[in-house]
């Protein structure tokens, strides 16, 4: 997939990061809408660098632990949250990508 529609993989991203944090949402969703589209954005550039050959594989890997580190940390620092939680939430959210670009 050489273009990324960062739009739908936002809303996409927000959709299961939702599920994740069921009824905390209300709780996190102002800093997960600005976190996820970020990292939206990020992952978008990140494939484009990668499609283009300007980084290698293993550079796209660490710019994108890098970019779930930022946001996990984010998410974190909201009080309540916890490590387990926020991880699933990252996670759910990065499948939505893994399935864009790889569909």
């Amino acid at each position: 997939m050489s273009d990324i529609n960062v739009s739908e993989v936002l809303s996409n991203m927000l959709t299961a990061a939702e599920g994740i944090f069921d009824q905390k949402w209300p709780q996190v969703k102002d800093f997960a809408e600005t976190e996820f589209e970020k990292l939206a954005k990020t992952l978008a550039q990140i494939t484009k660098l990668k499609l283009t050959n300007q980084i290698t594989e293993g550079e796209a890997r660490i710019l994108l632990d890098m970019q779930k580190n930022t946001a996990r940390t984010v998410m974190l620092a909201l009080e309540g949250m916890g490590l387990i939680l926020v991880e699933q939430a990252v996670n759910a959210a990065l499948q939505v990508v893994k399935d864009a670009i790889n569909g």
